[in-house]
């Protein structure tokens, strides 16, 4: 089967056949497919790929070679090889056949019928295991050492779900000064002399290894000038697109000095998207040709545009080869790069955060400029929905909360409820609670939570708000809104982000508003429903795949889980949020029955990581 790279590494694959030190190695071909990628879960069986849109007239890559490691340097580091590239039998596991049926022949009178004769035995089934592979995600976050958004929860989940699922999984992350190092179990040096190529020299890096709840992490540190990662925050930098693009350098450099030869290399959003662009024009070359590149974005909204001080600082030395259209110049600004557009071109697969979504930015402007990028490389693009991790979001067992409950024990559900109004003095009454969880950020539809609070006062219900927001501004109207209805029995604003009071606002609450703007997947409605608490959103993104309204969805009566509104708008709110509370007061069976589907619902990784895995196997022999 011929290998794949991808559309922009075409050119660089030919070239090197004609290179006498990569002549044997360097045969790459790129994805092809008749048919667009399915709207729901991918499988293995719906993937296909299609021939490339690039110039392959383009000028031979001048590269800088990194520079060589003193063989003195390099310590024992376990880097298994890739399962898959051993051979192994397959082995298959036989039906059970079932027990003889059993007959019963009353005593008076005796039957003189014959007795039937017995089923026919089933035919035996055999079952292929699915083989190992070996997976490394690049990510700037994972929960809980490094988190900043939803991205580090993704990471922390799919990484454990994969390894339970018998793989190899490791994670590669920078060595920020703001780790969570209580959560990093035995934490030590494995790489002393990592010397990574940054603009005509090398930066030295230590690399250190340590378990982030049997997770296994790398972390890389540079010792440069430039301070790349001691700087008090994850975010919020001049030079972020400088930053990321030394640790996708240093990253790479790491697995190919290492002797790693992963199976899947599993990107994260533009921080880590020059990873593919480095495999295929530098490492290829240097012998690292099995390595496939799965990139998922988590909200096209950032994109990493930069100019061209990107190139000569990365050793990326062809202006105009890079500054092509076919692969990472900006689709709107001539003059600039575009490094999530880069991972798009360059990737053998795109994923984003759920099938809705991945045509919303396709097809309805939600791509952010990349819609044209997304079309050209659609046979190669899907959705996968998140999950949401089952061990640290679940009232059964989660510590954080008053009383455990479940589906069988739904009443104590309420001694929650009670314990948070204990903790905001609200009044203690018959009221539902309509909450909302989340970053104060333009796209979580901020002008309809603050509508939704008054609608609620209004309407006979309470309201609880805890969020923060890094834009003052916002911060301050919010402050604002918390003086107004400080005096309230019914309303708590809480600004600022607590994560036992979170759990308990999960737990207590009746209702979760997302009314968002956007929303590429979401994990607040996620969470909220294995809660019991009723999510009331807007069918946007991964809201739409994971919420069914109860009055008019198509699903089956015990699949509904919430309430759902189609236009951003006050009217679309209401009629929403107006329905939810009048099911709670005039059918509460309703209601109660409505609680029950969403704890339910499985919105665990299993799931997803079955899709991932489907997708590594379609792109990994390619």
């Amino acid at each position: 089967m011929a290998e794949v790279t991808p559309p922009a590494a075409q050119a660089v694959a030919t070239e090197a056949v004609e290179t006498a030190a990569v002549a044997a190695d360097v045969t790459a071909a790129a994805p092809s497919s008749d048919a667009p990628p399915a709207a729901g879960a991918v499988t293995a069986a719906n993937l296909e790929l299609t021939p490339p849109v690039i110039d392959d007239h383009a000028a031979p890559l001048v590269i800088d070679e990194p520079p060589a490691p003193a063989a003195d340097s390099l310590p024992e580091i376990n880097s298994p090889k890739s399962k898959s590239q051993q051979k192994s039998k397959p082995t298959f596991e036989l039906a059970a056949e079932p027990e003889p049926e059993q007959f019963f022949i009353p005593p008076e009178p005796v039957s003189l019928e014959t007795p039937p004769e017995p089923a026919a035995q089933p035919p035996l089934h055999f079952h292929a295991q699915r083989p190992s592979l070996f997976i490394v995600h690049i990510t700037p976050e994972m929960a809980p050492v490094a988190k900043v958004g939803g991205l580090a929860d993704v990471v922390f989940g799919l990484s454990r779900e994969l390894a339970i699922r018998g793989n190899h999984v490791e994670v590669i992350l920078p060595k920020y000064d703001t780790l969570r190092y209580d959560h990093i179990f035995e934490m030590h040096r494995v790489y002393d002399d990592l010397w990574v190529p940054w603009y005509e020299g090398a930066v030295h890096c230590t690399v250190f290894f340590g378990f982030v709840h049997g997770r296994k992490c790398f972390f890389i540190e540079p010792h440069s000038q430039d301070n790349f990662f001691n700087r008090g925050s994850v975010y919020g930098f001049n030079d972020d697109v400088l930053r990321y693009a030394f640790f996708s350098r240093a990253a790479i450099e790491f697995l190919w000095k290492a002797g790693k030869h992963p199976d899947i290399i599993h990107c994260h959003d533009w921080q880590t998207a020059l990873v593919p662009v480095f495999l295929y024009e530098f490492y290829q070359r240097l012998g690292m040709m099995h390595p496939r590149i799965c990139l998922t974005i988590h909200n096209f909204k950032h994109q990493g545009v930069t100019g061209a001080e990107l190139l000569r600082a990365s050793g990326l030395h062809q202006p105009e080869r890079f500054f092509d259209y076919n692969r990472m110049r900006d689709n709107h600004h001539p003059n600039a790069l575009n490094l999530l557009k880069a991972g798009i071109v360059y990737s053998n697969f795109i994923t984003t955060v759920s099938p809705r979504h991945a045509f919303e930015a396709k097809e309805q402007g939600q791509g952010f400029g990349l819609e044209p990028t997304l079309h050209t490389h659609q046979t190669k693009y899907g959705g996968v929905v998140n999950g949401i991790d089952y061990d640290v979001w679940n009232p059964e067992v989660d510590l954080q909360i008053p009383a455990r409950y479940g589906v069988s024990n739904i009443d104590a559900k309420y001694d929650n409820k009670r314990a948070l109004r204990q903790r905001f003095m609200l009044a203690d009454n018959e009221k539902p609670i309509v909450a909302f969880i989340g970053r104060l950020d333009p796209q979580k539809g901020l002008e309809l939570v603050r509508h939704a609070i008054f609608y609620s006062l209004e309407h006979g219900a309470q309201f609880v708000l805890l969020g923060a927001s890094p834009d003052h501004a916002i911060n301050n109207d919010f402050w604002g809104l918390k003086r107004m209805l400080n005096d309230s029995p019914d309303c708590h604003v809480e600004i600022g982000f607590d994560d036992d009071l979170a759990h308990l606002i999960y737990a207590g609450s009746d209702m979760m508003l997302v009314p968002s703007r956007f929303e590429p997947c979401g994990l607040t409605q996620l969470i909220a429903l294995r809660y019991g608490t009723i999510p009331v959103v807007r069918s946007i993104g991964g809201l739409a795949d994971t919420v069914y309204d109860k009055d008019h969805s198509d699903r089956p009566l015990h699949e509904r889980n919430g309430y759902r509104f189609d236009n951003y708008d006050a009217l679309g709110l209401e009629s929403a949020l107006g329905r939810a509370i009048a099911c709670y007061y005039e059918y509460p069976d309703h209601f109660r029955h409505l609680i029950e589907n969403a704890m339910r619902a499985d919105f665990s990784w299993n799931r997803p990581g079955e899709d991932y895995l489907n997708i590594y196997d379609f792109i990994r022999d390619r």
